[in-house]
């Protein structure tokens, strides 16, 4: 399995210059979440993400919102998210099957079951509402995400991504300002494009879409108007940049991440490599 088609962690939950969270008049507990998430502010991440539950026990973005805080806490813990994995093939096939938590493992499932009762719930009455439709693509992404970058188990994460991919067209088709949606249908255009031309045209037999140009599109509607998700995308696109050489674009996209997230070693540590 070539490391193209399995680099999906970097979908959906794996991480604003323009801050769609300071956009918001009154941030949410959601928005107190994300932020600390996106700072590495684990604990603190969930305490919101908790709180928010307490509050709206019918409302599937909780429990999805705090399951991509335990999959960061392990991509954070087990240094899954540095850039040289993503833009050095050779590295990347050559990673190894990781050491997991078992028991925030546990958590993680028992998070992306709940969210599922949920959107279930939700989607029999209603089958285009717009957060029960993004709280399903989220999942779809963090199980790939896990599967991918945790287990090595690469088909499996393969399938995940293409679900995910299907059921945020279904919302942008719906709800086309849902911007955060996008990036589902960005991940797989681009990171699949990646593949050589005869892969391609196997991927899109089995329902798969590898249009390069559409994938970027889709990440910068995105990095420019998304919510949740807006600092994932700016991420991807700088290692989308790096992947083609445009420096100076990658290190415009990490700076913004820098200042946005003081806390976040991460963006700090590849802005410092990128300007050495």
């Amino acid at each position: 399995m070539s490391s193209n088609r399995v680099r999906i962690g970097i979908i959906i939950v794996t991480l604003f210059v323009s801050s769609a969270f300071a956009q918001t008049p009154t941030p949410t507990l959601l928005d107190d979440g994300y932020r600390d998430m996106y700072n590495l502010q684990f604990a603190q991440a969930h305490q919101a993400f908790r709180q928010w539950q307490q509050e709206h026990p019918n409302d599937p973005l909780g429990p999805v919102s705090d399951a991509a805080a335990y999959l960061f806490a392990e991509f954070d813990r087990l240094h899954v998210l540095e850039f040289e994995l993503f833009v050095q093939d050779a590295r990347f096939e050559k990673r190894e099957k990781l050491s997991a938590d078992p028991k925030l493992k546990q958590a993680f499932d028992a998070d992306l079951a709940k969210c599922k009762e949920i959107t279930t719930k939700i989607l029999e009455r209603d089958p285009n509402n717009a957060d029960a439709l993004f709280a399903s693509a989220l999942t779809e992404g963090l199980r790939g995400d896990y599967l991918s970058l945790i287990e090595k188990k690469d088909m499996s994460a393969l399938g995940n991504m293409k679900v995910g991919r299907a059921i945020a067209e279904k919302l942008i088709a719906a709800h086309p300002n849902y911007y955060d949606a996008y990036l589902a249908v960005g991940v797989e255009n681009y990171l699949l494009s990646l593949k050589p031309a005869p892969m391609r045209w196997l991927l899109r037999m089995t329902g798969a879409q590898t249009d390069r140009a559409a994938g970027i599109e889709k990440l910068r509607i995105t990095a420019e108007k998304g919510h949740y998700l807006q600092p994932y995308a700016r991420l991807l696109l700088a290692v989308a940049a790096l992947r083609e050489g445009n420096q100076s674009r990658a290190d415009e996209l990490l700076s913004g991440l820098a200042r946005q997230f003081p806390s976040n070693h991460l963006y700090a540590m590849e802005l410092a490599k990128l300007q050495r």
